[in-house]
């Protein structure tokens, strides 16, 4: 089990996000939260729109604020949304967050979370792709859903876990978890697998 590979073992996660906070609690693993220093999200538009997460993880896992210890591993991640090969990411303000969920109404779209694990030895990088679909949503749901929820820290201007996610999402393929920012399954699976290739 996860838990026992880890006994002697500091997890850190580099985010600001409550949401994937949340969500590694519910590994029930041992871990702190250290925020990150800022990072500039820029990346090469040569780069494939679906290698982009795992590129931003990288570059913040590398921005790390200190070197790491021995036992200590040190988890990243980003979370984008693609449409009809579009990157959505963090609504800009009020107007951006109107647009990018007009373009994901009635629509299918893609969420990818890259995720990096960082050893002071090693680094592994993956991510996870869930498809999800939105039903027609009109002007004063977005609305209704920007106002009282501002989802202004969120990729694609929205939370699954939010409102928006019960009366909007009509269909998924892939992760919930991972729309709400971190595959937890597949982390699990794979800080296990880069625990043991260390023993």
């Amino acid at each position: 089990m996860l838990k026992e590979l880890l006994q002697n073992k500091k997890v850190i996660l580099a985010s600001a996000s409550p949401r994937r906070e949340q969500l590694i609690s519910g590994l029930d693993i041992d871990f702190v939260v250290e925020l990150n220093g800022d990072v500039d999200e820029i990346w090469d538009q040569s780069i494939d729109p679906v290698k982009v997460p795992e590129y931003l993880s990288l570059l913040k896992s590398k921005g790390f604020g200190r070197e790491l210890r021995s036992d200590e591993i040190l988890i990243t991640a980003d979370t984008m949304v693609l449409c009809n090969g579009e990157i959505l990411g963090k609504p800009a303000d009020r107007d951006d967050a109107v647009k990018i969920l007009m373009k994901l109404s009635g629509n299918k779209h893609t969420v990818i979370t890259g995720v990096t694990l960082r050893s002071n030895e090693k680094v592994k990088n993956f991510s996870a792709t869930t498809q999800v679909w939105f039903r027609d949503l009109n002007i004063q749901e977005i609305e209704y859903y920007i106002d009282n929820y501002k989802p202004y820290d969120k990729a694609g201007a929205y939370g699954a876990q939010d409102w928006i996610g019960f009366v909007a999402i009509e269909k998924i393929e892939g992760s919930y978890f991972n729309v709400m920012g971190l595959p937890v399954q597949k982390l699990y699976t794979e800080l296990s697998r880069f625990i043991e290739e260390n023993l």
